[in-house]
């Protein structure tokens, strides 16, 4: 989207790079991501939107979208391979070829509405894997989103459809401010002020997310691992640590463990100071592998 944008590829470039420097083989399995077929989209975003994105590909250069969006020859091309990783991972998953997994996908999804490409988001590929968990003959499932940014998309898409519940914590008041005065039984929102430090953080959610879960009690659970609302993070004002996103994922391997037989998909979303989100995803995916 531009060299000077923070949604660029040194992102992936340094979560891989600290991937193959571990020694996580024994662990770790990694796959590519196949390209969604872009029919599929039509589960979750009509098809005059997806018209309209690709109409508004351009041949070279850049097209804005919003403000702060920008789409490139290759950018539609990129989410429909993010969103065929979730889809991919939530099948090896369900197949019980891994235990749990974490797509490391750009660009992000959770801002995506159903007909709004937004906050640097063309589709949602969470809603997108978790719709097709549904259609797999799952009965409930949980979205989990830690992003500092609302997953206003997610609850735009879900709002009425009581067998998906969307967690989402975030800093309020802020970006994007759509969505997020949402009250139904199927979706818990955790407000979180600016300066929110870890004590806060850890029990705000344990409180809210745990009673949402015990409800609910999903047989398989999506996150939107947002990991800017790290101290560091340059577009946020929440003050979590590395461990923090440790603490936050064994708490919903718990969960899974508990009510979803362990059944995980963990979609990679914000992040922008790239040591800060190298340091969190390894905390992830550490805590992913137990």
């Amino acid at each position: 989207m531009g060299s000077h944008h923070p949604e660029s590829p040194r992102r992936l470039a340094a979560i891989n790079a600290m991937v193959r420097e571990r020694d996580w083989d024994s662990q770790l399995r990694t796959a590519a991501a196949p390209k969604l077929n872009s029919a599929h989209l039509a589960t979750v975003h009509p098809k005059h939107h997806v018209e309209a994105l690709l109409a508004l590909t351009p041949t070279e250069g850049l097209v804005a979208v919003d403000g702060d969006t920008l789409i490139n020859p290759f950018s539609v091309a990129a989410s429909l391979h993010a969103a065929g990783a979730a889809l991919e991972a939530t099948d090896r998953v369900v197949d019980g070829t891994v235990d749990n997994a974490f797509c490391a996908v750009r660009p992000p999804g959770h801002h995506a509405e159903s007909i709004a490409a937004m906050g640097f988001c063309l589709f949602n590929s969470i809603a997108l894997a978790a719709d097709y968990a549904i259609a797999q003959g799952f009965g409930r499932v949980a979205i989990l989103d830690f992003d500092v940014h609302h997953g206003n998309g997610t609850v735009e898409i879900f709002q009425h459809r009581p067998e998906v519940l969307v967690c989402s914590s975030f800093q309020y008041p802020f970006y994007p401010g759509r969505h997020d005065r949402v009250r139904r039984p199927n979706i818990c929102l955790t407000p979180l002020p600016a300066g929110t430090d870890s004590s806060a953080f850890r029990t705000a959610v344990e409180r809210d997310w745990s009673a949402a879960l015990q409800r609910h009690r999903p047989e398989m659970i999506f996150i939107s691992a947002g990991f800017d609302a790290h101290r560091q993070d340059p577009f946020g004002g929440l003050h979590l640590e590395d461990d923090d996103f440790s603490w936050v994922t064994r708490f919903i391997r718990d969960q899974a463990q508990r009510y979803a037989g362990g059944r995980i998909v963990s979609l990679l979303e914000g992040g922008y100071h790239i040591d800060a989100l190298t340091r969190s995803v390894a905390a992830h995916l550490e805590a992913l592998a137990n």
